[in-house]
């Protein structure tokens, strides 16, 4: 009596990386999860990026790049509307904030629709926190 062996598993990058579809839908979410920011202001813009990084990060370097740019944009973006607050003293700062978050989705929007075609956006006005 014979017995058949299961073919062999595949070797190589099929294996261990992920596909091309996942690593761009995740590097999108890596920007388009700091709109969540439009409902929990303050923890909403950074720590959704963040959980998505350090999740994802050590999956592709792809996706480690687009998290450290989002991040590094919501860290900026934080600091100008702190920046900004502190304007409001003089009332410039209600000027300043409602452009702030405009800009703030604007860009998002803009990384995230980049991210899934497979570009790096570079978010203007970013300190580059984490490199």
């Amino acid at each position: 009596m014979e017995t058949s062996l299961p073919p062999p598993l595949p070797v190589g990058p099929s294996v261990s990386t992920p596909s091309l579809v996942t690593v761009r839908t995740w590097t999108a979410l890596c920007h388009a999860s700091a709109l969540l920011g439009v409902f929990l202001h303050f923890p909403g813009h950074v720590i959704p990026p963040l959980v998505v990084w350090l999740l994802k990060r050590d999956e592709s370097p792809e996706i480690d790049a687009h998290g450290k740019e989002a991040l590094n944009f919501q860290i900026s973006m934080l600091i100008y509307n702190a920046i900004a607050a502190v304007f409001c003293i003089v009332l410039i700062g209600f000027l300043i904030l409602p452009v702030l978050w405009i800009l703030n989705a604007v860009f998002v929007i803009i990384a995230a629709i980049k991210a899934s075609d497979g570009e790096l956006y570079r978010y203007p006005l970013t300190i580059r926190f984490i490199q």
